[in-house]
C-alpha cells in the first residue's frame, strides 16, 4: 500500500503544496496560480486539492503532513527582537501580534482545520533552512553534495552550510538574524523603489546598466564580510527589526536621499546602487561556496533559499567557484519548502533510502496541473473563440515555428504547469531572439513592465555551447544560471551606438543590439539560459527543433505567460484572457492554435481593464 506525504508552505510568502507517493514527487504547485493573487501567503487550499486530485486520493489517504518551518521557534525570535528594540517597534509589533495569536501560534489546530476532519495522519514541523536544504539535496542528481541555503530569515537562521550524503543531510554552520544577505539585498530593493520579495529580480536586471561605485561604501559603512561568507550588518542603517520599512534615515542620509518612489524614473544612482549590491551579493555567495567546499570536500554543490534565485551569482559560482557541479532547486524560495519538508519526513523521519536520478528527480519541475484537449475545446467553444485544431504534434510545431520566424509573439500553454517562479516552456511567451524589436515589444506591449528588463533564452541543449560560454553538454534546464553570449555572436558597437549606451534613458540603452540575438542579450552580454531537451520538455522541444530546422537558430526568447503583477497563467481561461488583452499574435493551447487577427474584435479585453485586476508595482 502506497505511503503519501503532503508538504505545506504557508502564511508568509508564496504558499505551496507538494505531494510524495512512496518518496517520489507526484505533484507540486503554488497557491497563487489558482487564486490569481501573486505570492499568495494563505493556506494552499487549492494547491493541496490539486495534488490530491492528481494522485486520485483523498486527505484521508495522507499519512503525514509536513510544515516547512517551526512557528514557535520563529515566534521566539520575533519576541526577542521586539524586546531588544523596545520601545521602538511598537507599531510593527501591534500589526504582527494579532496574526500570531490568532493563527500561527495555533498552527497544529489551524492545519487540522484546513485539512478537514478526514485527515488522521501525523503533522510534522521541520526547520525552515532544513526544508530548503532538503529541497535542494534530495531531488539533486548527487549522492554527495555540499549544501548552501541563503535567504532572508527562517526561524533564526538566515544562511546555512551543510553536507548531504546518501539519504541524510546535516546543517553544520549558520548565520543568524538580523544579519542576513537576503535582507541586505532586499533593503537595496526597497531603497531603489522596488517591492521587497518580488522586486529583487528587477534589481538584478538593473545592475548591468550601472557601475559598482558604492561597493566601498557598503563595505565601509554597512557590513563586514568575512572570508567564510559570514556577514555582519550595522543595524543602525536598517529598520526591518523594529519598523515597517527596510532602511533607516541613516541609510537614506548615507546614499543622499529617501528611497525612490515606485514607478518614478530610474536614475543613474539606482543603476549604480543595483550594480554595487549585486557585486557584494556575488562576493558573499562565492565566499560561502568556497567555505562549503572546504568544510565538506565535495565536488558538488546544491543551493536553495530566495538568494539562490540570483542566477547571476549562481552562474559565477558555477564558472569560477570550486565545484565541478552545481544544482539549484527550481522552487528555491518558500514555495520549495513544501517539497523539502515532505522529503525530510520521507528520508529522515522514516529512514527511507535514496537513489539519485542522474538527470535529477525534479521532472523538469513540470509538476503542476495540465488540461485535456476536451477541456480546452469546451472552454474555447464557450467563449466563441476561433481556433485551428492541429492533431499532429509535428505539424503544430512547424506552424508555431513559422509564426516565430515571422516575428510573431506566441503564448505557449502545454503540458503540466511549472513549479517555481520560472516559466520553462509550459506556460511561456516565446519569440524570435534575432529580432531587434522583440525585447521592447514584449516588455511594453505584452508584459506591461519596465523596458530595461532582460528576457531569457531557451536553447536546444545540444547547441548550448555553440551560442553561450558553457561547457559542452552542460544541463541547465531551470533557468537558474547566467552565462555570457559567446564572443563570435557579439556585435561591435558603432560610435552612435556607444553614445546611445551612455544615454540616461534606459529605453534608449536597451534598444542597442549587443549580439546576433539582441532580444536575449543583456547589456553586459549575459543571458539567463534554459537548456531544452526532448525528455523533459516534449512538445516545447519539438517547437524549438522545428524553428531550428527552418531558420538555423537553436534559440527562442522565453518569458513567463503573464503580465506584470499577475501570477503565471494556470488555466486555459487565464491564458486566453491574457492573450486577448495583450498584443500577443498567437496562442497555442496544447494542439489548438489561435491567431489574434481571426478573433472577434468584440471579444477583446481592454489592456486597462485587465491590468486593473492586478497590483502592478
Amino acid at each position: 500500500m502506497s505511503q503519501y506525504i503532503l508538504g505545506i508552505s504557508a502564511f508568509y510568502h508564496d504558499s505551496a503544496a507538494a505531494l510524495l507517493r512512496d518518496g517520489q514527487v507526484v505533484a507540486a504547485a503554488q497557491e497563487e496560480r489558482f487564486t490569481r493573487r501573486k505570492h499568495d501567503p494563505g493556506f494552499p487550499t487549492h494547491a493541496a486539492r490539486y495534488c490530491l486530485d492528481f494522485a486520485n486520493i483523498g486527505v484521508a489517504d495522507v499519512d503525514y503532513v509536513g510544515f516547512y518551518e517551526k512557528p514557535l521557534v520563529k515566534f521566539e525570535r520575533l519576541i526577542d527582537t521586539y524586546r531588544a528594540y523596545a520601545p521602538e517597534g511598537l507599531e510593527s509589533f501591534a500589526e504582527a501580534f494579532p496574526l500570531w495569536a490568532r493563527q500561527k501560534l495555533q498552527m497544529p489546530d489551524v492545519l487540522r482545520d484546513q485539512l478537514g476532519s478526514e485527515f488522521r495522519g501525523e503533522i510534522c514541523f521541520t526547520d525552515h533552512h532544513e526544508s530548503h536544504a532538503s529541497s535542494a539535496f534530495f531531488p539533486s542528481p548527487f549522492l554527495d553534495a555540499a549544501i548552501l541555503t541563503l535567504d532572508a530569515v527562517g526561524e533564526w537562521s538566515t544562511s546555512s552550510i551543510g553536507h548531504g550524503v546518501d539519504n541524510r543531510l546535516e546543517l553544520t554552520h549558520e548565520m543568524r538574524f538580523p544579519h542576513s544577505l537576503g535582507m541586505l539585498y532586499s533593503a537595496f530593493t526597497y531603497y531603489t523603489g522596488f517591492r521587497v520579495n518580488s522586486g529583487e529580480y528587477k534589481l538584478m536586471g538593473l545592475a548591468p546598466y550601472g557601475s559598482p561605485t558604492y561597493v566601498d561604501t557598503i563595505y565601509d559603512k554597512l557590513i563586514r564580510l568575512s572570508d567564510d561568507g559570514a556577514l555582519w550588518m550595522d543595524m543602525s542603517y536598517f529598520n526591518y527589526c523594529q519598523g515597517l520599512t527596510m532602511t533607516s534615515e541613516r541609510f537614506h542620509e548615507l546614499f543622499g536621499g529617501p528611497p525612490r518612489e515606485p514607478d518614478s524614473q530610474i536614475s543613474q544612482k539606482e543603476m549604480d546602487l543595483a550594480a554595487s549590491i549585486q557585486v557584494v551579493c556575488e562576493e558573499a555567495v562565492m565566499r560561502s561556496a568556497r567555505h562549503a567546499r572546504n568544510l565538506t570536500g565535495s565536488d558538488n554543490l546544491v543551493m536553495a533559499g530566495g538568494v539562490a534565485l540570483n542566477c547571476v551569482a549562481n552562474g559565477r559560482v558555477l564558472r569560477k567557484g570550486p565545484f565541478e557541479n552545481v544544482w539549484v532547486q527550481p522552487a528555491a524560495g518558500d514555495a520549495g519548502g513544501a517539497l523539502g519538508s515532505a522529503l525530510l519526513i520521507w528520508h529522515h523521519l522514516l529512514g527511507n533510502p535514496r537513489t539519485p536520478n542522474p538527470n535529477d528527480s525534479q521532472q523538469g519541475s513540470l509538476l503542476g496541473p495540465q488540461f485535456s484537449e476536451n477541456e480546452i475545446r469546451i472552454f474555447l467553444d464557450s467563449v466563441g473563440a476561433r481556433y485551428h485544431h492541429i492533431a499532429d504534434d509535428a505539424d503544430l510545431a512547424r506552424e508555431v515555428a513559422g509564426a516565430i520566424a515571422d516575428e510573431k509573439i506566441i503564448g505557449c500553454f502545454q503540458g503540466r504547469m511549472e513549479y517555481g517562479p520560472r516559466a520553462l516552456g509550459s506556460r511561456s511567451i516565446i519569440g524570435d531572439p534575432r529580432s531587434e524589436k522583440m525585447q521592447q515589444v514584449m516588455n511594453l506591449k505584452i508584459k506591461y513592465r519596465e523596458s530595461f528588463r532582460p528576457f531569457a533564452p531557451c536553447v536546444l541543449r545540444e547547441h548550448a555551447s555553440e551560442i553561450f560560454d558553457v561547457r559542452p553538454g552542460e544541463d541547465t534546464p531551470y533557468m537558474l544560471m547566467v552565462a555570457p553570449v559567446a564572443d563570435c555572436w557579439r556585435t561591435q558597437l558603432s560610435g552612435d551606438e556607444k553614445r546611445r549606451m551612455a544615454d540616461p534613458d534606459l529605453r534608449v540603452r536597451v534598444s542597442v543590439p549587443r549580439s546576433k540575438f539582441p532580444a536575449i542579450t543583456h547589456v553586459d552580454y549575459s543571458a539567463r539560459i534554459q537548456t531544452v531537451d526532448e525528455e523533459r520538455h516534449g512538445k516545447f522541444h519539438r517547437i524549438m527543433k522545428a524553428f531550428y530546422e527552418e531558420t538555423g537558430c537553436p534559440v527562442v526568447v522565453n518569458t513567463s505567460f503573464n503580465i506584470r503583477g499577475e501570477p503565471i497563467v494556470g488555466t486555459p481561461e487565464d491564458a486566453y484572457r491574457c492573450f486577448m488583452a495583450t498584443d500577443m499574435d498567437c496562442l497555442a493551447l496544447e494542439n489548438f492554435l489561435l491567431f489574434k487577427q481571426e478573433q472577434d474584435a468584440a471579444l477583446r479585453v481592454s489592456a486597462e481593464s485587465y491590468q486593473a485586476q492586478y497590483d502592478l508595482d
